[in-house]
C-alpha cells in the first residue's frame, strides 16, 4: 500500500536538533535500500515528504512511531493508489 506522509516537526530551533535529523538520514537509508520507501525530500525549511510501500496500516504505523521517537512530528497521512492501478480500475468504468 502506498502512503504519502508528510512531517510537521515539533517546533525547535533547528541548530538544536541537527543529531536527531541525521539519525533520521541514517534511519530510512535502509528501508529506500529495501525499496519500503520509495522517495523522500526533505521540505524547505523542517520536516520531510515521505512515499512509503507497505504492506498495510500496520507497518505505516511502525514506521511512523520510529520516526516520531527521532523526530517528535505530527504526521499528514494520505493513501494513495499505484498509477496503474488507477487506470486499471478507470478502464472498468462507464462514461
Amino acid at each position: 500500500m502506498l502512503f504519502m506522509v508528510i512531517s510537521e516537526p515539533k517546533p525547535e530551533p533547528p541548530s538544536s536538533v541537527v543529531h536527531h535529523r541525521q539519525d533520521f538520514w541514517r534511519w530510512i537509508q535502509p528501508l529506500i535500500d529495501s525499496s519500503e520507501v520509495r522517495s523522500v525530500h526533505a521540505r524547505v525549511g523542517r520536516g520531510a515528504v515521505v512515499l512509503f510501500d507497505v504492506p498495510g496500516n500496520e507497518g505505516l504505523h511502525r514506521r511512523l512511531n520510529e520516526w516520531a521517537d527521532i523526530i517528535p512530528a505530527t504526521f499528514a497521512v494520505y493513501p494513495l493508489v499505484d498509477p496503474k492501478a488507477a487506470q486499471g480500475f478507470l478502464a472498468t468504468q462507464k462514461a
